[in-house]
C-alpha cells in the first residue's frame, strides 16, 4: 500500500503521529493508498522550517522570484497530463475536466509571473518641502492554504502563486481524500529552483487545521470548502490575530427568461450542473424558469440526461464520473429522496440508473416544481442534482437569488441587453455571467462571493490576492542640507 508522505524542507517527510487516513480510487472503490496525518507538533514543526525559509525567501529579487515563477509555469505545463491523472484517479472527474482544472491554475501561475510589475507601490515627490512619501507591498511571511477536494490542484495554485510570488513561505494543508497533487506540486516547486522549505505540504484532518489557526508564525490563512468550516476558519483564525479568507458554500442559480435561446440555456445548465458530478462551487444547483419557458426548458434538459455516458473518468469516452467517497454518494442521494417527499416532481432519478459497480457512482438528477422551502432548495448538495424552479417575472427570480442566504455565483440567459444589464446591477452575487453558466474570473481578475459565500473582505487570486498575501507600508524621507536641522514639537506640517 503506498504511503502518502508530508513534504517539509524541500523534501518527503513521512511523520511520526501514526495516523492515517485511507485514500480511494472512486470509480472503483478501492483503497490504493494511505496518506498520514500530521499531529499538531508535526505542524508546528513544518511551519518552523517554513519560518526560517520566508526569512530568506523575502530578500530574493522580484526579478528572481519572477525566474522561479517562469520555470514552474513550464515544468506544470509540460507535466499537466501527469498530474490530470492524478486528480482523476483519486478524486474522479473525467480526464478532460481534470485538465480544465489545472489550465485554470496554471492561468493563475502566469498571472503571478508578473509580480514585478504586480508589487509596484506609488511615489509623490515634494509632498512638502524637501520631503518625499512613498508606499511599499511586503510579504506577510509564513500564509497557509486549507483547500477542498474537488479542485486538489487548481486551488492550490490559486493560493500558492501568489503567495509564493510576493515573497511569502506558503505552507498546504490539501484535502486528505486526494492528497497526492499537492506532492507533485511540491515537486515541481523544487525543480523550478524554489528554495527549500518556501513550499511545505502536511497532510491531516482537522488537528492539523487547528494547529495552523494557532500557530502563532502563521500569519495568514487562505481557504476554500463548506461555509460551516469557512466560518469556524475565520472565526478561529481572526480570534488569533491572522488575516482569514475563507470561501464557503453556494446555491449558484441560473435564471432563463423567456426570451432565451432554448438550446443554448439546456446545453448551459447541463453542463453547468452535472459537470465535475456537481461538485464545484460554481456549479449551476438551481434553474430559475421565468413565465412560459419551463415547460419547453424542462423537456429540453430531460431529454439530453440519456447522452450523458458515466463512467471512469481515466476513460476518455467518459463525460461524468463519480462522487468522492460512498458517504457523500449517499447523502446525495438522500437528498433526491427528501425531494420526492417534500412535493417536487423527479423527473430524472440518478439512482435508478444502470451505473458502473464498484464505484461511488450517482446519476444525472433532475426535480422540477421545487421551491425555496425544500430541503434540496436549501441545501448545498454538491452532486449531480438540478432543481428547476418556476416563477411568473423577472422580479421573482432576482429576488429568489437575494433572498438566499449564499452569494458566490449566478447567471442570467437572455437575448435582452437590457434585462442583462438590469441583473447585473441587481444582483447579490459576487460573480454573475451573462449568457455564462459559471462566471469563474479568468486570473487579472479575483475570485469569490457575497454572503454566507465568503468570510472576510478579500477576493482570491489576481489584484485581490497580491493585497491579501502582501502588507501596506508608507515611507517619508527628508534629506536636509547639512546645518539645517531645527527641533520643532509642533504638528508636522506639509508646507
Amino acid at each position: 500500500m503506498d504511503h502518502i508522505a508530508h513534504w517539509i524542507g524541500g523534501a518527503e517527510s513521512t511523520g511520526t503521529s501514526g495516523r492515517v487516513a485511507p485514500v480511494f480510487n472512486p470509480a472503483t472503490g478501492r483503497q490504493i493508498a494511505e496518506v498520514g496525518l500530521a499531529s499538531a507538533a508535526e505542524v508546528d514543526a513544518a511551519v518552523a522550517v517554513a519560518k526560517e525559509a520566508a526569512a530568506q525567501w523575502r530578500t530574493a529579487s522580484l526579478s528572481k522570484r519572477s525566474a522561479v515563477l517562469f520555470s514552474f509555469r513550464e515544468l506544470l505545463a509540460a507535466r499537466s497530463g501527469e498530474l490530470a491523472e492524478i486528480v482523476t484517479r483519486e478524486h474522479g472527474k473525467v480526464l478532460a475536466d481534470a485538465a480544465g482544472e489545472i489550465a485554470r491554475g496554471l492561468e493563475n501561475v502566469e498571472f503571478a509571473t508578473g509580480i514585478p510589475n504586480l508589487m509596484k507601490g506609488s511615489f509623490s515627490e515634494q509632498a512638502a518641502t524637501g520631503v518625499d512619501v512613498y508606499s511599499i507591498r511586503q510579504p506577510l511571511g509564513v500564509v497557509a492554504g486549507v483547500t477542498p477536494f474537488n479542485f486538489p490542484a487548481m486551488v492550490p495554485l490559486w493560493m500558492c502563486a501568489t503567495a509564493i510570488a510576493a515573497g511569502n513561505a506558503f505552507v498546504l494543508k490539501p484535502s486528505e481524500k486526494d492528497p497526492s497533487a499537492a506532492l507533485f506540486l511540491a515537486r515541481l516547486w523544487k525543480e523550478a529552483g524554489l528554495p527549500d522549505g518556501v513550499f511545505t505540504v502536511v497532510h491531516g484532518d482537522k488537528e492539523a487545521v487547528d494547529a495552523i489557526l494557532a500557530n502563532p508564525d502563521v500569519v495568514a490563512v487562505s481557504f476554500v470548502g463548506s461555509t460551516p468550516i469557512a466560518k469556524y476558519i475565520y472565526e478561529t483564525g481572526t480570534a488569533y490575530g491572522k488575516r482569514v479568507q475563507a470561501l464557503g458554500g453556494a446555491k449558484n442559480h441560473m435564471i432563463v427568461l423567456p426570451d432565451a435561446e432554448l438550446d443554448a440555456a439546456a446545453d448551459a445548465a447541463i453542463s453547468a450542473g452535472y459537470g465535475a458530478a456537481g461538485e464545484r462551487c460554481m456549479a449551476i444547483s438551481v434553474v430559475v424558469a421565468v413565465g412560459d419557458i419551463a415547460d419547453p426548458l424542462v423537456e429540453a434538459i430531460a431529454a439530453r440526461l440519456p447522452t450523458i455516458k458515466i463512467g471512469d473518468g481515466a476513460d476518455p469516452s467518459s463525460e461524468m464520473g463519480p462522487l468522492i467517497s460512498a458517504q457523500h454518494r449517499d447523502r446525495v442521494a438522500g437528498y433526491i429522496e427528501a425531494g420526492a417527499a417534500e412535493g417536487a416532481t423527479v423527473v430524472a432519478d440518478g439512482r435508478s440508473e444502470d451505473l458502473p459497480g464498484g464505484g461511488f457512482f450517482l446519476g444525472a438528477t433532475l426535480l422540477d416544481n421545487v421551491t425555496p422551502s425544500m430541503t434540496v432548495y436549501t441545501d448545498e448538495i454538491f452532486g449531480p442534482v438540478l432543481s428547476v424552479v418556476r416563477v411568473d417575472t423577472y422580479a421573482e427570480a432576482v429576488r429568489l437569488v437575494n433572498d438566499n442566504e449564499y452569494g458566490n455565483g449566478t447567471a442570467i440567459f437572455t437575448r435582452d441587453g437590457g434585462a442583462a444589464r438590469q441583473f447585473q446591477f441587481d444582483v447579490n452575487a459576487g460573480m454573475v455571467g451573462v449568457n455564462v453558466p459559471i462566471p469563474v474570473p479568468v486570473a487579472y481578475y479575483s475570485f469569490g462571493g457575497w454572503k454566507a459565500s465568503l468570510f472576510g473582505d478579500t477576493h482570491m487570486y489576481g489584484p485581490d490576492g497580491i493585497h491579501f498575501f502582501t502588507r501596506g507600508k508608507v515611507v517619508t524621507s527628508r534629506w536636509p542640507d547639512p546645518g539645517t536641522s531645527s527641533i520643532d514639537l509642533g504638528f508636522p506640517q506639509t508646507r
